[in-house]
């Protein structure tokens, strides 16, 4: 059990303190100076997203601070306050943010949106991940895949929120957000719709650039933790984790030795790790294999330093795309 649920009461308490302070004054704090509506996303990609189609039209904020891992955050009061004046509120789904409803409740905003990126969208499960031998290399989402060769029995039957790292799944996700963003703000919906527009013909030459990798000379590749499984099977790869869905599930020294081998046998050349995690657990896979480790960005977060270099996530996915064509084509 996560120590934000044992803390709900609490969190709970004190939301409601903030949150009934300001409750007559709702509607007027739900739009920002110059009559901007406000908008809260979760996490670094569903903020970037609704920025980019909200463009100058909105007042965007994000929860998760930049640099903090998302799977090891937990809400504060003064972050169910900032839901409780919001128009909108943008989130993953699909298991990512375990806190949500929780929190919702406990901000008590009747006049909020809330939009679910992922909802309608087909979803992998966590025994579909990895080492699918057959068909992963065809893409295809397997009805009957065989449970994780690694382990990890918690994520077998859990569902992989990672959907922002496929180029097409993510368009789904952003044209969610700008459906959201048009029905609650229809004075500018042309601005939000050109911008859609805009945004979806990157996503698009994005994808394009990807279809680079179902052409690459070997499939495998070893990444952290399973954060992979969609843009994989988008693209013909196979992933091989160390770990399961969420980075703080660390393996066992069985599950370590069977990447090491996977690795052997496939003549990896890369351990990728993550900017938001220890590289540790990578670095030592890398020293049993002889081979050396490299970034591949799942994108949950920017660091301070990535945010100092203008990256976004188009950008970042084009250095991850550059990671996976150097390690494949070795």
């Amino acid at each position: 059990m996560k120590k934000w649920q044992l803390t709900l009461s609490a969190l709970t308490a004190s939301a409601m303190l903030l949150v009934g302070c300001s409750s007559a004054d709702n509607n007027q704090e739900q739009a920002a100076s110059d009559g901007k509506i406000k908008v809260v996303a979760s996490f670094y990609p569903m903020y970037e997203f609704t920025k980019q189609i909200a463009g100058e039209h909105a007042d965007v904020s994000v929860l998760v601070p930049s640099g903090t891992e998302p799977h090891d955050w937990e809400p504060t009061a003064k972050d169910v306050a900032e839901i409780s004046k919001a128009r909108l509120f943008v989130y993953n789904g699909a298991g990512f943010e375990t806190w949500v409803d929780a929190v919702l409740d406990s901000a008590k905003n009747d006049n909020l949106t809330v939009v679910e990126a992922t909802k309608g969208l087909e979803l992998l499960k966590g025994s579909q991940h990895e080492h699918e031998h057959e068909g992963a290399h065809e893409g295809e989402h397997k009805d009957d895949a065989h449970a994780d060769e690694h382990g990890h029995e918690a994520d077998k039957n859990a569902t992989d929120p990672h959907v922002w790292l496929d180029p097409l799944l993510v368009q789904e996700e952003v044209k969610a957000i700008a459906d959201a963003l048009i029905k609650a703000d229809p004075a500018h919906a042309d601005a939000y719709k050109q911008n859609l527009a805009a945004y979806l013909s990157k996503l698009q030459a994005l994808d394009q650039e990807f279809q680079a990798l179902k052409n690459a000379k070997r499939k495998e590749f070893v990444t952290a933790h399973t954060a992979f499984a969609y843009l994989a099977n988008r693209y013909g790869l196979e992933q091989i984790a160390i770990s399961g869905l969420s980075p703080e599930q660390e393996p066992t020294a069985t599950e370590m030795q069977e990447v090491v081998e996977e690795a052997k046998k496939h003549n990896v050349k890369t351990i990728f790790f993550e900017t938001l995690v220890s590289p540790k657990v990578a670095e030592a896979v890398a020293r049993e294999v002889g081979a050396k480790t490299d970034v591949l960005n799942p994108l949950e977060g920017l660091t301070e330093e990535e945010q100092q270099q203008g990256l976004d996530y188009i950008s970042v996915m084009k250095k991850n795309l550059q990671a996976l064509q150097t390690e494949l084509n070795s």
